[in-house]
Protein backbone atom coordinates (compact mmCIF):
# COMPACT_ATOMS: atom_id res chain seq x y z
CA UNK A 1 0.00 0.00 0.00
CA UNK A 2 1.19 3.35 -1.22
CA UNK A 3 2.16 6.00 1.60
CA UNK A 4 -0.56 8.17 -0.05
CA UNK A 5 -3.27 5.53 0.57
CA UNK A 6 -1.99 4.75 3.87
CA UNK A 7 -2.33 8.10 5.00
CA UNK A 8 -6.21 8.25 3.42
CA UNK A 9 -7.04 4.88 4.93
CA UNK A 10 -5.57 5.71 8.47
CA UNK A 11 -7.76 9.65 8.03
CA UNK A 12 -11.02 7.44 7.41
CA UNK A 13 -10.43 4.96 9.74
CA UNK A 14 -9.56 7.89 12.88
CA UNK A 15 -12.81 10.24 11.53
CA UNK A 16 -14.96 6.74 12.10
CA UNK A 17 -13.62 6.05 15.17
CA UNK A 18 -14.39 9.83 16.58
CA UNK A 19 -17.95 9.64 15.26
CA UNK A 20 -18.59 5.93 17.05
CA UNK A 21 -17.10 7.32 20.25
CA UNK A 22 -19.40 10.46 19.82
CA UNK A 23 -22.00 8.57 19.28
CA UNK A 24 -21.61 6.18 21.82
CA UNK A 25 -21.02 8.99 24.43
CA UNK A 26 -22.94 12.15 23.72
CA UNK A 27 -26.00 10.67 22.08
CA UNK A 28 -29.14 9.95 24.15
CA UNK A 29 -29.73 7.13 22.30
CA UNK A 30 -32.48 6.17 24.94
CA UNK A 31 -34.12 9.12 23.88
CA UNK A 32 -34.13 9.06 20.70
CA UNK A 33 -35.63 5.61 20.69
CA UNK A 34 -37.99 6.46 22.83
CA UNK A 35 -39.47 9.55 20.16
CA UNK A 36 -39.81 6.53 17.30
CA UNK A 37 -42.00 3.95 19.92
CA UNK A 38 -46.10 3.95 19.93
CA UNK A 39 -47.33 6.96 22.32
CA UNK A 40 -48.66 3.92 24.59
CA UNK A 41 -45.07 2.94 25.44
CA UNK A 42 -42.89 5.82 25.59
CA UNK A 43 -41.09 7.10 28.32
CA UNK A 44 -42.49 10.61 29.80
CA UNK A 45 -39.81 12.94 29.21
CA UNK A 46 -39.23 15.34 32.56
CA UNK A 47 -37.66 18.73 32.18
CA UNK A 48 -35.62 19.75 34.89
CA UNK A 49 -32.91 22.53 35.45
CA UNK A 50 -29.85 21.74 37.57
CA UNK A 51 -30.82 23.18 41.28
CA UNK A 52 -31.25 20.92 44.44
CA UNK A 53 -35.00 22.29 44.42
CA UNK A 54 -35.91 19.90 41.77
CA UNK A 55 -32.72 17.19 42.93
CA UNK A 56 -36.07 14.22 43.17
CA UNK A 57 -35.89 14.83 39.31
CA UNK A 58 -32.19 13.22 38.92
CA UNK A 59 -32.56 11.43 42.38
CA UNK A 60 -35.81 9.58 41.14
CA UNK A 61 -34.14 8.76 38.02
CA UNK A 62 -30.90 7.40 39.41
CA UNK A 63 -32.06 4.81 41.79
CA UNK A 64 -35.36 4.00 39.83
CA UNK A 65 -33.21 2.10 37.17
CA UNK A 66 -32.30 -0.35 40.18
CA UNK A 67 -35.61 -1.24 40.72
CA UNK A 68 -37.72 -4.21 39.05
CA UNK A 69 -39.63 -2.29 37.07
CA UNK A 70 -37.00 0.19 35.96
CA UNK A 71 -36.72 3.87 34.99
CA UNK A 72 -39.46 5.58 35.68
CA UNK A 73 -39.32 8.38 33.38
CA UNK A 74 -36.20 10.01 30.92
CA UNK A 75 -34.78 13.15 32.40
CA UNK A 76 -33.51 16.32 30.06
CA UNK A 77 -31.38 19.02 31.65
CA UNK A 78 -32.07 22.56 30.48
CA UNK A 79 -30.07 25.59 31.51
CA UNK A 80 -33.25 28.22 32.30
CA UNK A 81 -37.20 28.28 32.21
CA UNK A 82 -38.09 30.09 29.24
CA UNK A 83 -36.44 26.95 26.99
CA UNK A 84 -38.53 24.41 29.69
CA UNK A 85 -41.53 26.63 29.00
CA UNK A 86 -41.27 25.97 25.26
CA UNK A 87 -40.38 22.55 25.65
CA UNK A 88 -43.91 21.90 27.66
CA UNK A 89 -45.94 23.83 25.48
CA UNK A 90 -44.71 22.14 22.31
CA UNK A 91 -44.92 18.39 23.94
CA UNK A 92 -41.15 18.19 23.50
CA UNK A 93 -41.13 17.18 27.32
CA UNK A 94 -44.66 16.17 28.67
CA UNK A 95 -44.07 17.25 32.15
CA UNK A 96 -41.49 19.44 33.86
CA UNK A 97 -39.91 21.57 37.43
CA UNK A 98 -40.74 24.47 37.17
CA UNK A 99 -41.28 27.91 39.30
CA UNK A 100 -45.08 28.05 41.03
CA UNK A 101 -45.23 31.11 39.59
CA UNK A 102 -44.52 30.69 36.01
CA UNK A 103 -47.02 27.74 36.26
CA UNK A 104 -50.12 29.58 37.35
CA UNK A 105 -49.01 32.42 34.27
CA UNK A 106 -49.12 29.83 31.85
CA UNK A 107 -52.51 27.88 33.04
CA UNK A 108 -53.85 31.32 32.49
CA UNK A 109 -52.36 32.08 29.35
CA UNK A 110 -54.68 28.69 27.97
CA UNK A 111 -51.22 26.35 28.19
CA UNK A 112 -53.01 23.03 29.42
CA UNK A 113 -51.32 21.38 32.17
CA UNK A 114 -51.51 20.93 35.86
CA UNK A 115 -49.67 21.09 39.05
CA UNK A 116 -49.39 17.29 40.56
CA UNK A 117 -46.36 17.80 42.88
CA UNK A 118 -43.70 20.24 44.60
CA UNK A 119 -40.34 19.79 44.19
CA UNK A 120 -38.95 20.69 47.69
CA UNK A 121 -39.52 23.85 50.52
CA UNK A 122 -36.94 26.69 51.59
CA UNK A 123 -34.04 25.68 49.28
CA UNK A 124 -33.69 29.66 48.08
CA UNK A 125 -31.85 32.75 49.55
CA UNK A 126 -30.64 36.35 48.27
CA UNK A 127 -26.75 36.56 48.49
CA UNK A 128 -24.49 39.20 48.20
CA UNK A 129 -20.90 40.24 47.82
CA UNK A 130 -19.39 39.04 51.07
CA UNK A 131 -16.79 42.15 51.83
CA UNK A 132 -19.92 44.47 49.71
CA UNK A 133 -21.18 47.47 50.92
CA UNK A 134 -24.71 45.65 51.56
CA UNK A 135 -24.83 44.66 55.13
CA UNK A 136 -28.77 44.39 55.64
CA UNK A 137 -31.68 44.47 53.29
CA UNK A 138 -32.28 47.85 53.02
CA UNK A 139 -28.61 48.57 51.34
CA UNK A 140 -30.14 46.98 47.90
CA UNK A 141 -32.12 49.85 47.31
CA UNK A 142 -30.68 51.33 43.86
CA UNK A 143 -28.68 47.89 43.66
CA UNK A 144 -28.99 44.94 40.39
CA UNK A 145 -30.44 41.96 41.73
CA UNK A 146 -30.48 38.79 39.74
CA UNK A 147 -33.72 36.78 39.60
CA UNK A 148 -34.17 33.35 37.66
CA UNK A 149 -37.37 34.59 36.23
CA UNK A 150 -40.28 37.70 35.98
CA UNK A 151 -42.24 34.62 37.14
CA UNK A 152 -40.63 33.01 40.06
CA UNK A 153 -40.84 32.84 43.63
CA UNK A 154 -37.40 34.32 43.76
CA UNK A 155 -38.69 37.44 42.56
CA UNK A 156 -42.10 37.60 45.17
CA UNK A 157 -39.26 36.99 48.05
CA UNK A 158 -37.48 40.08 47.36
CA UNK A 159 -40.82 41.95 47.21
CA UNK A 160 -42.16 40.04 50.74
CA UNK A 161 -39.16 41.36 52.17
CA UNK A 162 -39.41 45.14 50.75
CA UNK A 163 -42.55 45.31 51.89
CA UNK A 164 -40.84 44.55 55.62
CA UNK A 165 -38.23 47.38 55.14
CA UNK A 166 -41.05 49.85 53.57
CA UNK A 167 -39.19 49.46 50.07
CA UNK A 168 -41.29 50.47 47.23
CA UNK A 169 -41.60 48.50 43.75
CA UNK A 170 -38.81 50.37 41.80
CA UNK A 171 -36.01 50.44 44.72
CA UNK A 172 -34.24 47.44 43.78
CA UNK A 173 -33.69 46.54 39.51
CA UNK A 174 -33.95 43.21 38.99
CA UNK A 175 -32.60 41.72 36.34
CA UNK A 176 -33.51 38.17 34.82
CA UNK A 177 -30.26 35.23 34.65
CA UNK A 178 -30.60 32.06 34.23
CA UNK A 179 -29.09 30.55 37.26
CA UNK A 180 -25.90 28.90 36.53
CA UNK A 181 -25.09 32.25 35.96
CA UNK A 182 -25.61 34.50 39.07
CA UNK A 183 -22.56 33.25 40.94
CA UNK A 184 -19.90 34.30 38.14
CA UNK A 185 -21.90 37.52 37.79
CA UNK A 186 -21.35 38.52 41.19
CA UNK A 187 -18.00 37.35 41.61
CA UNK A 188 -17.10 39.39 38.39
CA UNK A 189 -19.61 42.60 40.06
CA UNK A 190 -21.93 42.22 37.04
CA UNK A 191 -24.75 42.21 39.93
CA UNK A 192 -24.46 43.03 43.27
CA UNK A 193 -26.56 40.14 44.80
CA UNK A 194 -29.14 37.44 43.33
CA UNK A 195 -32.13 35.74 44.63
CA UNK A 196 -31.86 32.25 43.56
CA UNK A 197 -32.14 28.44 44.70
CA UNK A 198 -29.58 26.35 46.19
CA UNK A 199 -26.96 25.17 45.30
CA UNK A 200 -26.05 28.75 43.39
CA UNK A 201 -26.11 30.84 47.00
CA UNK A 202 -23.48 27.72 48.22
CA UNK A 203 -21.64 28.14 45.14
CA UNK A 204 -21.13 31.58 46.00
CA UNK A 205 -20.30 31.19 49.55
CA UNK A 206 -17.88 27.94 49.07
CA UNK A 207 -15.94 30.21 46.90
CA UNK A 208 -15.34 32.71 49.74
CA UNK A 209 -17.12 36.04 47.42
CA UNK A 210 -20.52 35.39 48.75
CA UNK A 211 -22.26 35.55 51.43
CA UNK A 212 -25.97 35.03 52.45
CA UNK A 213 -28.13 37.89 52.75
CA UNK A 214 -31.28 36.04 54.03
CA UNK A 215 -33.02 32.58 53.92
CA UNK A 216 -36.67 32.43 52.25
CA UNK A 217 -37.93 31.28 55.20
CA UNK A 218 -37.42 34.54 57.16
CA UNK A 219 -39.49 36.81 54.88
CA UNK A 220 -42.31 32.77 53.91
CA UNK A 221 -42.67 30.41 55.82
CA UNK A 222 -43.27 26.87 54.32
CA UNK A 223 -41.22 28.53 51.31
CA UNK A 224 -41.87 26.96 47.98
CA UNK A 225 -40.28 27.12 44.44
CA UNK A 226 -40.46 24.59 42.18
CA UNK A 227 -43.22 22.73 41.52
CA UNK A 228 -44.06 19.63 39.03
CA UNK A 229 -46.27 19.93 36.55
CA UNK A 230 -47.60 17.44 33.76
CA UNK A 231 -49.83 18.55 30.51
CA UNK A 232 -53.16 17.94 30.34
CA UNK A 233 -53.18 15.31 27.48
CA UNK A 234 -50.88 12.93 29.34
CA UNK A 235 -53.18 13.21 32.56
CA UNK A 236 -56.15 12.28 30.32
CA UNK A 237 -54.68 9.60 28.26
CA UNK A 238 -51.66 7.95 30.99
CA UNK A 239 -53.29 8.43 34.30
CA UNK A 240 -51.73 6.01 35.80
CA UNK A 241 -48.07 7.07 34.34
CA UNK A 242 -48.74 10.24 36.07
CA UNK A 243 -48.93 8.50 39.47
CA UNK A 244 -45.98 6.50 38.77
CA UNK A 245 -44.00 10.03 38.24
CA UNK A 246 -45.50 11.71 41.39
CA UNK A 247 -44.94 8.34 43.63
CA UNK A 248 -41.37 7.65 42.15
CA UNK A 249 -40.99 11.57 43.30
CA UNK A 250 -42.33 11.63 46.43
CA UNK A 251 -40.12 8.32 47.67
CA UNK A 252 -36.81 10.09 46.51
CA UNK A 253 -38.54 13.01 49.07
CA UNK A 254 -38.80 10.63 51.62
CA UNK A 255 -35.20 9.40 50.48
CA UNK A 256 -33.42 12.41 51.13
CA UNK A 257 -34.96 13.46 54.23
CA UNK A 258 -33.69 9.92 56.14
CA UNK A 259 -30.71 12.04 56.89
CA UNK A 260 -27.41 13.17 55.86
CA UNK A 261 -25.62 10.08 54.65
CA UNK A 262 -28.45 9.91 51.77
CA UNK A 263 -28.09 13.24 51.05
CA UNK A 264 -24.46 12.83 50.60
CA UNK A 265 -25.19 9.80 48.37
CA UNK A 266 -27.52 12.04 46.15
CA UNK A 267 -24.69 14.83 46.14
CA UNK A 268 -22.64 12.49 44.60
CA UNK A 269 -24.53 10.73 41.77
CA UNK A 270 -26.12 13.82 40.85
CA UNK A 271 -23.19 16.18 40.74
CA UNK A 272 -21.19 13.48 38.73
CA UNK A 273 -23.87 12.29 36.11
CA UNK A 274 -26.34 14.52 36.16
CA UNK A 275 -25.66 18.68 36.96
CA UNK A 276 -22.51 18.42 36.11
CA UNK A 277 -21.31 19.89 39.55
CA UNK A 278 -18.35 19.27 41.88
CA UNK A 279 -20.53 16.61 44.56
CA UNK A 280 -18.99 19.12 47.29
CA UNK A 281 -21.19 21.65 46.28
CA UNK A 282 -24.17 19.58 45.91
CA UNK A 283 -22.78 18.46 49.90
CA UNK A 284 -22.59 21.92 51.26
CA UNK A 285 -25.93 22.84 50.16
CA UNK A 286 -27.64 19.66 51.10
CA UNK A 287 -26.58 19.52 54.37
CA UNK A 288 -25.42 22.90 55.95
CA UNK A 289 -27.74 22.54 57.62
CA UNK A 290 -29.50 19.92 57.04
CA UNK A 291 -33.40 21.86 56.61
CA UNK A 292 -31.50 23.87 54.00
CA UNK A 293 -33.60 22.43 51.33
CA UNK A 294 -36.45 20.10 52.70
CA UNK A 295 -38.11 17.11 50.79
CA UNK A 296 -40.95 16.20 52.48
CA UNK A 297 -43.97 16.63 52.49
CA UNK A 298 -44.52 17.86 48.81
CA UNK A 299 -48.35 17.82 48.06
CA UNK A 300 -49.63 21.24 47.18
CA UNK A 301 -51.42 23.21 49.51
CA UNK A 302 -54.42 25.68 48.41
CA UNK A 303 -53.09 28.58 50.97
CA UNK A 304 -49.55 28.11 49.48
CA UNK A 305 -50.63 29.00 46.18
CA UNK A 306 -53.21 31.68 46.88
CA UNK A 307 -50.16 33.37 48.54
CA UNK A 308 -48.29 33.35 45.44
CA UNK A 309 -51.18 34.03 43.34
CA UNK A 310 -52.07 37.08 45.48
CA UNK A 311 -48.63 37.70 45.38
CA UNK A 312 -48.34 37.82 41.07
CA UNK A 313 -51.37 39.97 41.26
CA UNK A 314 -49.76 42.53 43.23
CA UNK A 315 -46.48 42.79 41.71
CA UNK A 316 -48.34 42.67 37.95
CA UNK A 317 -47.35 39.78 36.25
CA UNK A 318 -50.48 38.36 36.22
CA UNK A 319 -53.87 40.36 35.36
CA UNK A 320 -56.46 37.77 36.58
CA UNK A 321 -57.46 35.87 39.45
CA UNK A 322 -56.80 32.15 39.24
CA UNK A 323 -58.50 29.22 41.70
CA UNK A 324 -56.26 26.44 42.82
CA UNK A 325 -58.42 24.08 40.91
CA UNK A 326 -58.32 25.78 37.88
CA UNK A 327 -54.15 24.49 37.58
CA UNK A 328 -53.63 21.53 40.44
CA UNK A 329 -54.81 18.34 40.09
CA UNK A 330 -54.46 16.84 43.77
CA UNK A 331 -55.42 13.07 42.88
CA UNK A 332 -51.72 12.37 41.91
CA UNK A 333 -50.26 13.39 45.64
CA UNK A 334 -53.24 11.94 47.47
CA UNK A 335 -52.23 8.75 45.89
CA UNK A 336 -48.67 9.11 46.75
CA UNK A 337 -49.62 9.65 50.17
CA UNK A 338 -48.63 6.15 51.60
CA UNK A 339 -45.55 5.91 50.16
CA UNK A 340 -42.27 4.87 51.63
CA UNK A 341 -38.81 5.72 50.81
CA UNK A 342 -37.00 4.19 48.18
CA UNK A 343 -35.09 1.27 49.84
CA UNK A 344 -31.85 1.97 48.20
CA UNK A 345 -27.86 2.01 49.59
CA UNK A 346 -25.85 3.94 47.31
CA UNK A 347 -23.06 0.77 45.85
CA UNK A 348 -25.60 -1.21 45.49
CA UNK A 349 -27.33 -2.79 42.17
CA UNK A 350 -30.65 -3.03 43.91
CA UNK A 351 -33.68 -0.81 44.47
CA UNK A 352 -37.28 -1.16 46.10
Amino acid sequence: MSPRKKVLFFGVGWLALISVLHGYLNVNWTAILNDHLPIAKRKTVVAYIPVTCQLTCPVTDYISKFSNSGEIFLPRMFQGFPEIKEALISNRVQAAFIVAPLAIALVSQGVPIKVVYLGHRYGSAVVVKKDGPVKTFPDLRGKVVAIPSRFSDERLLLFRAMKVWGMKAGDIKMVEMAPPDVSGALAAGAIDGFSMGEPFPSQAEMAGYGRVLLQAREYWPDYMSCILVVRQDLIDSRPDVVQTLVDGIARSGLWLDKGKPYREDAADFVGRFYYHQKPALLRWALTKPLDRVVYSPLAPRKGDFDMVRDLMMETGVLNKKIEFSDYTDTRFSDGATGENAWNYQAGTASAK
